[in-house]
């Protein structure tokens, strides 16, 4: 217990320290990051696609059938039993609708004609990232077996055809999805929130990465180890523009536009 309640401090100091040295749209000079910001992070109108992912949202609230989790990354700072109700794990592990629909929006808008998805969970913010873009063709890759079954379930009840969900271990098969792709244009990263993982991530993605490429890293600060992975990640010379939301970063590689880093308000 005092190391978990260690952890809470340090993620409530770090929510505080971020409210107050963050800034809306208004106090950003970038064009880029004040558009970004105007029109997709701060949409916040409610729009057609979300009513049936978050009905869908609802019923696994209410779903009590036990799943065995498998897994295997950093694991959760809520709840570290192996066999767990997908209601508890609807309320402890989706995003929540206002950052699921942030995705939605950054991927509406990106356009991309492929997207990655690492850690698929139960589907939710999968299915935002499908209604998203439904020309696009989504990739998401799901650690454990059983969630991934609910995950499918979803996207079958959904009518999401665009999405192909794979399973396994995300070091045996992200290298093998971005080696198939063309070029990366969308990742979204959700999966070992552990340091070496996380860069090892970035790393991989970035022979394929292009001037309108965008990675979004989730929980950038979950941990010290995923604190120490954003700032490697801002450091990094093909990254140019970061924004870092708190819950998640922005990874931009605009070329011909000064190395600049963000923290916005959300």
């Amino acid at each position: 217990m005092p190391i978990f309640a260690a952890m809470v401090f340090n993620f409530i100091s770090d929510y505080l320290k971020h409210r107050f040295t963050s800034k809306s749209r208004h106090g950003t000079h970038s064009p880029f990051v004040y558009k970004l910001t105007d029109e997709v992070i701060y949409d916040f109108k409610s729009k057609i696609e979300y009513k049936s992912i978050e009905a869908q949202r609802k019923k696994l609230f209410n779903d009590d059938s036990l799943v065995t989790v498998t897994d295997l990354g950093a694991g959760s700072h809520l709840n570290k039993n192996r066999t767990k109700k997908v209601s508890q794990i609807a309320k402890n592990a989706l995003k929540n609708p206002a950052l699921a629909q942030l995705i939605y929006r950054l991927a509406k808008d990106n356009n991309p004609k492929t997207i990655i998805e690492l850690g698929t969970c139960l589907g939710v913010t999968t299915a935002y990232l499908s209604k998203a873009c439904p020309e696009a063709d989504v990739i998401t890759i799901e650690g454990c077996p059983e969630t991934a079954k609910v995950a499918h379930n979803n996207f079958k009840e959904l009518d999401l055809e665009n999405v192909e969900l794979q399973v396994g271990n995300f070091d045996v098969l992200l290298p093998d999805v971005i080696a198939q792709a063309e070029k990366l244009d969308f990742v979204y990263i959700d999966g070992n929130h552990r340091k070496e993982a996380t860069l090892n991530y970035f790393n991989w993605c970035l022979p394929k990465i292009h001037e309108n490429s965008l990675l979004i890293f989730d929980d950038i600060y979950w941990s010290k180890g995923m604190k120490e992975a954003w700032q490697e990640i801002k450091n990094h010379p093909e990254v140019v523009v970061t924004i870092d939301l708190f819950w998640i970063g922005l990874v931009y590689f605009r070329k011909g536009q000064a190395k600049e880093h963000f923290k916005i308000k959300f």
